[in-house]
């Protein structure tokens, strides 16, 4: 079961890495001052990317969680 806890780790480190990108993304896109309806875009794009990259953390997680259990 190693090798479900270390790819679990991977694929969270990857889900938060994609998270930390997204927080960059729109803090970059408010610092650029933005309309209103530019800023609602840029969100608009970055949230189904930000609820994957929180899926897959969460998934990378619950893997960690079950090899430790199962190991």
């Amino acid at each position: 079961m190693e090798y479900m806890i270390w790819s679990g780790a991977a694929l969270s480190l990857a889900g938060l890495a994609t998270l930390m990108w997204c927080i960059v993304k729109v803090w970059r896109a408010r610092k650029a001052g933005l309309s209103d309806d530019d800023l609602r875009a840029v969100v608009q794009r970055i949230v189904p990317l930000n609820t994957g990259a929180l899926f897959l953390s969460v998934i990378g997680l619950m893997m960690v969680v079950v090899g430790i259990l199962l190991g």
